[in-house]
């Protein structure tokens, strides 16, 4: 990830603008110069039609008009992104949820949300490595709305898995008939840094997720990321396996 100075040099480019105003300004001398010189040796029997003229005339300084609009529009554009920038760099450190379904593990620590459309018969929580292979599976909530999912970083045989990226899956059934239920899930991360290109401004989740500032959906402070590795290492270390009464606190 960068840091918020690559953001303002990415926003404060504007070179496409003045060449489109210096190509304008020359055509528009070599326009002025060739009207004077047809005007000056034209037939005074079959004069030039100046209506004609005067309609292009009309036409470059419409188009002149356009192109000072639109810088004037690049530079609200820029403002715009330089404060969002300002905006995203304060989000570092802090612990961000945003939609998607990739989850970052940070500290042996994960926590995701999954937000089920209908009550449904079952529903089975799958978490994938970034190679495709099912590393821990639970069964999840079935009843309509949010519920919390938060994860040790261990897979079904109880090893402990390197920080990194996973992906979540929430897979449902319905009895027979039923119109499928729609999931929608988010995850959580610390900001470990911002970045921008020409799509838009991006934070970095533990440095292994990206997702754009569109996407971020609640904010948390500086503490909320170490209290939840704090919570699972105590209900690890007293036996507890319900990491759902461990989020309830959290949340």
């Amino acid at each position: 990830m960068t840091d918020l100075s690559s953001i303002i040099s990415s926003i404060n480019t504007s070179s496409t603008t003045a060449s489109s105003s210096q190509t304008l300004s020359a055509d528009m001398n070599t326009f002025l110069t060739l009207l004077t010189t047809q005007l000056q040796y034209q037939d005074p029997l079959d004069p030039m039609d100046t209506a004609e003229y005067t309609n292009q005339l009309v036409q470059y300084s419409n188009v002149e008009q356009a192109i000072q609009t639109n810088a004037k529009l690049d530079n609200l554009l820029s403002m715009s992104l330089y404060n969002l920038g300002v905006q995203a760099a304060g989000y570092v450190g802090k612990t961000v949820q945003v939609l998607g379904d990739m989850m970052p593990l940070d500290g042996g620590a994960a926590k995701s949300t999954y937000t089920l459309s209908k009550n449904v018969q079952s529903c089975t929580i799958t978490v994938k490595d970034t190679e495709g292979n099912v590393v821990y599976t639970t069964q999840g909530e079935t009843s309509a709305g949010a519920h919390d999912f938060v994860w040790d970083g261990k897979n079904s045989a109880g090893e402990q898995l390197p920080d990194g990226v996973y992906q979540i899956v929430v897979n449902t059934s319905v009895p027979t008939g039923e119109s499928a239920a729609s999931v929608t899930t988010t995850v959580f991360g610390r900001v470990t840094g911002v970045a921008s290109d020409d799509s838009g401004i991006y934070v970095g989740l533990s440095d292994s997720v990206t997702a754009t500032l569109d996407y971020v959906l609640t904010i948390r402070d500086e503490n909320y990321w170490d209290d939840l590795i704090a919570s699972l290492k105590k209900d690890d270390s007293s036996g507890g396996n319900d990491a759902g009464e461990t989020v309830e606190q959290l949340v």
